[in-house]
């Protein structure tokens, strides 16, 4: 899926949905959106391997698996991009974790990562959820897009791990 038709500052911005690791275009290979959310989401990036990770989850192709991943293209170069997972629920967890997402540092400010979230909102039509810190300034996006704290996260991490 390719759409040419939203503005993001001065040039339009190019979205391509992706659901299979084989379908990438060249410009937009696995390495290059590993080393893109890396770079691009920093102070909050994950590590390379847990990136690597969600890639393979992402593509994954099992029944009820999976997901997509957003790519969003301006001035001729990789601007932005949306890892989506398939939470495997429903009812009780919405179906679908927004789990990264990045826009080039030199072209925020733009509304860029804002419509990567709403294209990808509209793909999934129905619940999703997302981990944020609270100190993460993309929590404000959020929150305009219409996510809401709902729950507090609790994890048990082993101490042997």
């Amino acid at each position: 899926m390719s759409d040419k038709t939203a503005q993001g500052g001065d040039a339009p911005l190019e979205f391509l949905k992706i659901e299979r690791e084989a379908d990438l275009p060249q410009w937009a290979n696995r390495s290059t959106l590993e080393r893109f959310l890396h770079d691009e989401m920093t102070p909050y990036q994950d590590p390379p391997e847990a990136i690597a990770l969600a890639l393979d989850d992402c593509f994954h192709q099992a029944e009820g698996h999976g997901g997509f991943a957003m790519l969003c293209r301006a001035e001729g170069r990789l601007a932005g991009v949306c890892i989506m997972l398939r939470t495997g629920m429903r009812a009780y967890v919405p179906e679908w974790l927004l789990l990264m997402i990045g826009v080039e540092s030199g072209l925020r400010g733009r509304g860029i990562g804002g419509k990567l979230a709403r294209r990808c909102l509209a793909e999934t039509g129905t619940g999703v959820k997302l981990h944020v810190e609270e100190s993460n300034p993309a929590r404000h996006l959020y929150e305009r897009l219409g996510f809401r704290v709902r729950y507090a996260e609790m994890r048990y991490v082993p101490s042997d791990s």
